[in-house]
């Protein structure tokens, strides 16, 4: 082969011998389904949503994604180790990732609850985010990307302040308000509020936007290629949208509207950031059309969110690269967000939408979106028209957690990397890393009805009252309760486990075998609103 070559000085000859080497390689490594792709996660905490869920999303394009072991990520109210995080990193071999995703805050704080709390001085922050800038140096090429979080309004409920909590995150939201009424009610809740309470709160978020404006500078300077900035739990006014503007001035400032996104969100923006790294590498970029429910909804700010609900779908499809466009015919994926659950036969006429554009051929991604903010699931009808009509394993994507932003950047970027997998890896790939891909997406979109909708609409309400009927602390359930609850949760979520699982045994759209068994279940975090569920899959 080298012959034709012959013309070429010896060093060039080696060269191009060194390239047809990894080419083989290469090629050798993808038959044997090992990851195409390799990324490094510092996530935001521990939670599944941070850290799970984006390492089985990147399965669904054969790639890799890598984290430190989860027992110095934190738990709750204990911090990560941010110290030994940065040393775990030190340690990796750069050379042979393809990317990095990093929390600054996990880097800075140990977390997003940490960041709420004024344990770590400004200059401890700083001084640990110089890693990056180190990372930088050892990797020039290595993709980074980064979040650094915009302080929510309420501090975390950790079970000790619940006797100002809420009148804290009431002061927060209408302290800058020039309305005299809310002038006084600001003074008589800060009567209300422990004064150290209150300065720390202060300090947290005055801390927290110098590490957010830090956070642009390292982007200015090339340290990383891509920020976003990412509003946590917050409403329309409130002390956050000063910061906000601030952030936002100076990104525009600079002319960095390109490459940093200010938008709300918190738990899902890693997702959101390997699906713009994996579209990076494959040059991909689909265009997106938006379809909602309630063209009034779209238009109305969700809960806990300081942005209407279209706007949030916009940061998403930017967040990940694709394009957004108003024409269906322009569109490579449709995007059905539906947050008209009190509308009344809705769910039936938008399933039916979304299982006559799958017939025509269309690729379909789904949010069910909470518009009151008390679910916090899917909603019954809606799922049940979904699982009626057997159109989850045909979905491109779907979730149903939490606020919009959770949902929708968790839908979306599933719906993307899959769509990247349709046309950049699964034509040409083996037979094996083909069905590690279909299984990886199957996998993804059966967690999210189980977690969804099982268990956070359903099984989750039966614990809560278990708890209640005990007595015991919802915060905090301790060791022992906690196992307890774990136990009674998992009977009740076990039934509709192996009911979806027969579900997708019967469905004959799916384009491989998907057989779902041995589901584990835990709380983490001691409470019932984070759920940690497994399981594992294997073909019939």
């Amino acid at each position: 082969m080298m012959k034709q070559y012959a013309h070429i000085p010896n060093g060039l000859n080696h060269f191009f011998t060194i390239c047809l080497l990894l080419m083989v390689f290469s090629a050798a490594a993808q038959k044997a389904g090992k990851p195409g792709q390799k990324f490094i996660l510092i996530p935001l905490d521990d939670r599944a949503p941070c850290l799970q869920f984006t390492q089985k999303m990147g399965l669904i394009a054969n790639a890799e994604v890598i984290a430190p072991p989860i027992e110095i990520l934190g738990n709750f109210m204990v911090p990560g180790q941010s110290d030994k995080i940065i040393s775990w990193l030190e340690k990796q071999d750069l050379k042979s990732f393809d990317g990095a995703i990093i929390s600054f805050d996990m880097i800075s704080y140990g977390g997003l609850v940490a960041s709420r709390i004024h344990h770590v001085s400004y200059e401890e922050a700083i001084k640990r985010m110089q890693v990056i800038r180190r990372l930088r140096k050892m990797a020039p090429g290595l993709l980074i990307y980064g979040q650094s979080v915009i302080m929510r309004l309420a501090p975390t409920g950790d079970g000790k302040n619940e006797a100002y909590r809420e009148n804290l995150g009431t002061w927060a939201e209408i302290s800058v308000s020039k309305d005299k009424d809310l002038m006084s009610k600001t003074t008589a809740l800060e009567k209300l509020i422990p004064a150290e309470a209150l300065l720390d709160y202060k300090q947290s978020r005055k801390r927290n936007l110098a590490v957010n404006l830090e956070a642009i500078d390292f982007l200015r300077e090339g340290v990383i290629d891509y920020l976003i900035l990412s509003q946590d739990d917050a409403k329309p006014e409130g002390i956050h949208v000063a910061d906000r503007e601030t952030l936002i001035s100076k990104v525009k400032a600079l002319a960095l509207s390109d490459k940093i996104l200010v938008q709300p969100g918190a738990d899902e923006i890693s997702m959101l950031l390997l699906s713009r790294a994996l579209n990076k590498k494959f040059n991909f970029s689909p265009k997106i059309k938006a379809v909602y429910s309630s063209e009034a909804l779209s238009n109305t700010t969700m809960p806990f969110e300081d942005r209407p609900l279209k706007r949030t779908v916009s940061f998403n499809i930017q967040a990940v690269g694709a394009k957004e466009v108003s024409v269906e015919a322009q569109a490579d994926l449709l995007f059905y967000v539906y947050p008209s659950r009190f509308e009344a036969g809705r769910a039936i006429s938008f399933a039916q939408e979304i299982e006559d554009k799958i017939k025509q051929g269309k690729k379909v991604l789904v949010a069910d979106v909470d518009p009151r903010g008390d679910v916090q699931g899917g909603d019954t009808q809606f799922t049940m028209e979904l699982l009626k009509r057997k159109l989850f394993p045909q979905l491109q994507s779907y979730a149903s957690w939490n606020t919009a932003g959770n949902t929708i950047g968790t839908s979306l970027p599933q719906g993307v990397v899959f769509a990247l997998a349709q046309a950049k890896l699964l034509p040409s790939a083996a037979v094996n890393v083909k069905d590690n891909i279909l299984q990886a997406q199957h996998w993804f979109t059966f967690h999210r009805v189980i977690d969804d909708y099982y268990y956070h609409t359903l099984v989750r309400s039966q614990a809560k009252k278990f708890i209640r009927d005990q007595k015991w602390n919802t915060m905090d359930l301790g060791i022992e309760n906690t196992r307890k609850v774990e136990a009674y949760a998992r009977e009740l979520l076990i039934t509709h486990f192996n009911e979806l699982s027969q579900h997708y045994k019967d469905n004959t759209f799916l384009k491989t075998s998907f057989l779902p068994s041995n589901m584990k279940f835990a709380l983490p975090w001691r409470r019932t609103f984070e759920a940690d569920i497994t399981f594992d899959t294997q073909t019939m």
